[in-house]
């Protein structure tokens, strides 16, 4: 094997910070399999040429396995005569389980399977939370996924579908939590499976599941339906931890990084140290159980906020979530199957109704949110946002005929 010459990618290892193009090279020189250095070393040279030209040579084309229209990303060289172990390089998109709960037999069995048929790359894991395992040919795609769908694992979304869904690690491991992120996720996933092989849509949509409001999934930015785990009773104080709390820190500590801190002053520090919180202003912003975790803790009346339209840049810029569920119990069958049955009614609705290339958020903002509200069966609600409180003034009066209708309705509800 001829090494190519790669003088301005060794550059990249320069730095004080590893670098990717160190792993290129174990693969090209350390590892036992002639087929992967090879592979490696033919992207190496195709890399450096790119530096050199200041191009880019890679193109799509389709590949996808039976029966499947989605979960591989093809890619296929521009100057594969020059560098022919790579001039197919496609990757696959595989679901990993809910809440990224991994044993290291389930890794080890992955990795072998890419080494047999694969380049040896992987990532864990893409932005749309896919295991992505870079790097292989149009037959091996096939016989890859043939093998590891025999022991269990799927292949997730690309294209205009439903992309997999993501969740936070949740109650298994974090005290935060006030939701079964996992079961939700789960029943999201089979729900949708046809709709994440088959792409149908007129673009992606994506679940994301945080258990608490700190969303370590950043589903609100980053999801078309996010689903929040919060509570709505009061926050839970311990005073004896509060008052450990205090005199390890300090009392002006606690002043300077939790009471001024909370964005609606909801919180006070008395003379005699005893911390109590304005629950009804409370937002929600988990900074001061994030400073006083054995302190302060979430509430015990657990439920879900969801919402839609979140995602990065695209056509009108990066979107938040609107709120369109303010609070949802989730505790019964049949209140995790209203939830599936709304996450069906919004996707329906976003067949229907969005341009092509366009997010659920988009479409919201083009026809505007009472339209879509009307569209997936919800009525409009105050306590639905679009953003962060900005100033303490509300109006309570019948101001909007919307608004109107809710305060009717909670005086016929008592």
């Amino acid at each position: 094997m001829n090494k190519h010459e790669t003088p301005m990618l060794d550059q990249l290892e320069s730095g004080e910070w590893p670098s990717f193009i160190s792993g290129f090279k174990r693969l090209r020189d350390e590892h036992p399999e002639k087929r992967i250095n090879e592979v490696a070393n033919s992207l190496l040279g195709q890399l450096e040429h790119s530096y050199e030209t200041r191009k880019g040579y890679w193109k799509g084309g389709t590949v996808s396995v039976f029966g499947y229209g989605g979960g591989i990303i093809p890619r296929f060289s521009e100057v594969g005569h020059a560098f022919p172990e790579s001039k197919e390089f496609h990757t696959l998109r595989v679901q990993p389980p809910a809440g990224n709960f991994y044993t290291t037999s389930m890794l080890r069995q992955l990795a072998d399977s890419w080494e047999k048929y694969g380049s040896g790359l992987q990532t864990f894991h893409g932005q749309t939370g896919n295991i992505m395992f870079i790097g292989t040919t149009t037959e091996n795609t096939q016989h890859f996924f043939d093998e590891i769908n025999e022991y269990g694992w799927d292949l997730g979304g690309a294209g205009p579908c439903v992309r997999t869904a993501m969740s936070c690690i949740g109650a298994a491991r974090c005290e935060m939590s006030c939701a079964h992120e996992h079961k939700i996720h789960r029943l999201l996933v089979n729900n949708f499976t046809d709709d994440v092989h088959r792409p149908a849509l007129p673009y992606k949509f994506k679940f994301k599941v945080s258990g608490c409001p700190n969303d370590c999934q950043n589903a609100i930015e980053r999801a078309d339906m996010a689903v929040i785990g919060t509570w709505r009773d009061d926050i839970q104080i311990d005073e004896a931890e509060v008052a450990a709390f205090i005199a390890k820190k300090g009392r002006q500590y606690v002043i300077d990084n939790v009471i001024t801190r909370c964005p609606t002053s909801c919180m006070t520090l008395s003379d005699d140290d005893k911390l109590s919180v304005d629950n009804r202003n409370c937002v929600r912003c988990m900074h001061c159980l994030n400073v006083m975790p054995k302190a302060l803790h979430p509430g015990k009346d657990h439920g879900v906020t969801i919402l839609i339209g979140g995602k990065r840049t695209l056509k009108i810029g990066d979107l938040m979530g609107t709120v369109v569920v303010p609070f949802k119990k989730l505790e019964t069958d049949e209140d995790y199957e209203s939830l599936v049955e709304l996450a069906e009614e919004t996707i329906d609705f976003f067949a229907e109704n969005a341009l092509e290339h366009e997010r659920t958020g988009e479409m919201i903002e083009r026809i505007g949110l009472v339209n879509f509200l009307e569209g997936i069966g919800i009525d409009v609600d105050p306590n639905m946002v679009a953003e962060p409180r900005q100033c303490s003034y509300v109006r309570m009066d019948t101001w909007d005929e919307e608004a109107a209708k809710w305060f009717e309705r909670k005086a016929e509800a008592g």
